[in-house]
């Protein structure tokens, strides 16, 4: 009786660490990704139609089913079917057809969008004799240099049904007024726009991470306590000195196997995910804050200053005083 206790209550405390680990891991998701831009649209269409998009770099894509249906269909997957209510993310920008039916071969996106350039919007109307439908879709352009390979392993395709949405009534709401065709129209509109497509991918990501939380099988790395473990750590203590060594001890695992498990689930080897956070914060400190440039190294984990200089601008092309200028002028 004693021994059972004992195993159950080690069990809980064991499940409690590792889903505030994965909660952590989680939410540092949420946090790379500033949108640079944004193209949306707004279809109205009518049965039979469909329509390919093209694989989009440093891109998130999002369509949100006003009224009707659509299905989805992309290379080496199962057609998935929307509904009215629905919405589907692409975290980043694989290749799809949207159409009226799955088996329906389709017109390329750009015959119909010539222009898809960050900051405007377009439409899309084409008249059949079937079912209508409405879709809000956007283009969510990012920096790239800010999406970890903890994001590029996301699934290809994320859905939240109607009812789901429901549940998020700031994701469902913002989702509305974004598909309007009457919305608000005045200074700063590309800004506001910019900003609520950014926080409704941010509401929508949310609880589609909850549930991959859930059901580790469609995230790999949540399956492997270790390679979470690193990934926390990365994310919140990359100012600290580890090197390879150190960061597979402070996770109970060998140089080699961790490097190769490592570079399996997230995509990347150790090192450059490292590095990559720390730029990320360097970015961010240069261009968001007034911390003297001489101490931006020691924030991110750099002891040298020349060190530092060096991988800045292998990362970005430039170095850090140009970084902050540039950003400055862009301001």
């Amino acid at each position: 009786m004693g021994t059972q206790g004992t195993d159950r209550h080690t069990g809980c405390a064991q499940a409690g660490r590792n889903g505030a680990e994965h909660d952590d891991l989680l939410s540092e998701l949420l946090k790379p990704l500033r949108l640079t831009g944004v193209f949306d649209s707004r279809w109205h269409v009518s049965a039979p139609w469909a329509i390919e998009g093209d694989a989009e770099q440093s891109c998130a894509v999002l369509h949100y089913i006003v009224e009707g249906g659509c299905w989805i269909t992309a290379a080496g997957h199962t057609p998935l079917e929307l509904r009215a209510g629905d919405l589907i993310v692409f975290p980043t920008g694989t290749a799809h057809r949207l159409s009226d039916r799955p088996d329906r071969q389709g017109v390329p996106l750009k015959a119909v969008l010539p222009e898809r350039q960050p900051g405007t919007s377009g439409e899309i109307r084409i008249e059949g004799t079937g079912a209508e439908s409405r879709l809000l879709c956007a283009g969510l352009h990012y920096d790239a240099s800010a999406a970890t390979g903890l994001y590029r392993s996301l699934p290809w395709a994320l859905v939240l049904d109607g009812a789901q949405v429901d549940r998020e009534p700031l994701l469902r709401d913002t989702l509305r007024l974004l598909a309007a065709a009457d919305r608000p129209v005045g200074p700063g509109d590309r800004l506001i726009t910019l900003r609520a497509f950014e926080m409704a991918l941010v509401l929508a990501l949310r609880p589609l991470l909850r549930e991959l939380a859930g059901n580790p099988a469609s995230l790999p790395v949540l399956r492997h306590p270790g390679i979470s473990r690193a990934l926390v750590i990365v994310a919140t203590r990359f100012a600290e000195p580890w090197t390879i060594d150190s960061l597979a001890r402070e996770v109970g695992m060998s140089r080699s196997a961790f490097t190769a498990a490592f570079r399996d689930l997230v995509g990347e080897s150790p090192a450059r995910h490292l590095t990559g956070r720390r730029m990320q914060e360097a970015a961010r400190l240069l261009t968001e804050t007034s911390l003297p440039q001489s101490a931006v190294p020691a924030r991110v984990g750099y002891q040298s200053a020349v060190g530092f200089h060096l991988a800045f601008r292998k990362w970005y092309g430039m170095t850090p005083g140009e970084y902050r200028t540039g950003e400055e002028k862009a301001a």
